[in-house]
């Protein structure tokens, strides 16, 4: 059978939770929300109010990891402060997951890299609530629930290790050895394939289709949306929901459409759903339930 996407055209803290009860698969135990806290200067990130209802919901811990590049989040301590800033300690509790040491997750099947690391306070954490701003990437060509998995879940040294496929963790040498283009998007797939693997099932993915900027969250000079709000998404197949994701975005009419795509193409971003489906993280077909 297809994996079910549910979907809602509403934008809103309600329509989020009502869409988290939809799926009917209550995450349970301690739950850890992983999301994107938003760099400094970044405009469109999702901001706490938006996603307090389901965070609060669900019981859970806002997760994040620390950067490999320069900026106000490549250290635990500039990381916690901008948080603070953003508002997201006002109310959640907060972990930066690689605060203290990595753990090393075994990736058998990757096409990229055999091994992923991830911040070890993961392992305080029973179930994923995987909350996702879906949006264009200078990298990635566009990022949703498999970059979140992968690049989001990873330690500075674990996101060096996925832009250099395997070449370094080093993230002070990282920009010396990034890897060619295929090969990267192929590791971001292999290292979410090993936080699915990890939860055992245990992960619910959210895709909010808001502030469809090209730019990532992770820019602190990002360029303002270009298309209007599509919606959101639920599932329990990461590579299905960033599928329909995607599809919603080539199928729009939006005017701004166009140049969504282009970023996306620039980078050959589909082929991390390609990657995705061949290593088995999921299935690029789905059905599409519409809960409005």
């Amino acid at each position: 059978m297809k994996p079910k996407v549910y979907f809602t055209s509403k934008t809103d803290a309600e329509g989020l939770l009502k869409l988290y009860k939809a799926l009917g698969f209550p995450l349970k135990g301690n739950v850890a929300v992983k999301l994107h806290s938003g760099e400094k200067g970044n405009q469109n990130f999702v901001k706490p109010d938006f996603v307090r209802p389901m965070i609060e919901h669900v019981h859970g811990t806002v997760v994040e990891c620390n950067t490999a590049y320069e900026g106000a989040r490549n250290s635990t301590e500039k990381h916690l402060n901008l948080m603070k800033e953003h508002g997201w300690t006002k109310y959640f509790r907060v972990d930066i997951l690689d605060a203290k040491e990595d753990l090393e997750l075994a990736i058998p099947n990757g096409k990229a890299i055999q091994k992923n690391f991830v911040g070890k306070d993961i392992t305080h954490y029973d179930s994923m609530l995987v909350l996702s701003h879906f949006k264009g990437h200078p990298m990635g060509g566009f990022g949703g629930a498999i970059k979140q998995l992968s690049i989001g879940c990873a330690s500075s040294a674990g996101k060096a290790y996925i832009h250099s496929a395997g070449v370094t963790k080093d993230q002070t040498i990282l920009w010396d050895h990034v890897a060619e283009q295929n090969k990267f998007l192929e590791a971001m797939a292999d290292a979410a394939s090993s936080v699915v693997d990890f939860f055992k099932g245990n992960i619910v993915y959210i895709n909010m289709l808001v502030n469809l900027s090209v730019d990532c969250d992770c820019c602190a000079v990002a360029e303002d949306p270009c298309m209007q709000d599509i919606g959101m998404m639920i599932s329990l197949d990461p590579l299905a929901i960033d599928q329909a994701s995607i599809d919603m975005v080539y199928q729009s009419k939006d005017r701004g459409r166009d140049h969504f795509v282009a970023r996306v193409e620039r980078q050959n971003g589909l082929h991390t759903l390609e990657a995705a489906s061949e290593i088995g993280l999921g299935s690029r077909e789905y059905e599409l339930i519409s809960i409005d």
